[in-house]
């Protein structure tokens, strides 16, 4: 059952992120646009297996895709923690996240300036992924609860 539960519980936090930023970013200029980042990706690695890339609904689907399952699988290892100890693993694993989404699309080759381009875009970037930790542990702790 451990390995179920904390796939569900990264599975419940990639969606929170994923649904609060696409809210954030349909009210606020200066929302993240992870999803820029992630469509330009797909893109390039088509390109790169001389393949022509998807366009519209269907990019944007397959980095959905692609963004929902790298998350999930991520923050599934929160669940390595004991009780006790999945809150603050949830927050690390969150900042760390957020920290990499700002720092590793430029040396990967990818346009930075949808998440760094304000400082307030910078911090809700961070919080976001932090959030998507911590309703991941959040998750984890309430199915081990019920499932004792």
């Amino acid at each position: 059952m451990k390995i179920a539960e904390n796939i569900l519980g990264g599975l419940a936090g990639a969606a929170v992120l994923n649904i609060v930023h696409q809210t954030i970013a349909h009210f606020d200029k200066d929302a993240p646009r992870m999803d820029i980042i992630g469509e330009e990706a797909v893109t390039r690695a088509f390109q790169n297996a001389d393949a022509k890339p998807p366009m519209g609904n269907t990019l944007t689907g397959l980095t959905l895709a692609g963004d929902l399952g790298a998350n999930t699988g991520y923050y599934a290892m929160i669940g390595g923690a004991n009780d006790k100890d999945l809150l603050l693993r949830g927050a690390g694993y969150g900042l760390l996240a957020g920290i990499g989404a700002l720092s590793l699309p430029s040396p990967m080759g990818l346009n930075d300036e949808p998440v760094t381009r304000t400082t307030k875009t910078k911090i809700l970037t961070v919080g976001l992924y932090l959030l998507g930790g911590l309703a991941t542990a959040l998750t984890i702790k309430a199915i081990r609860r019920y499932t004792k």
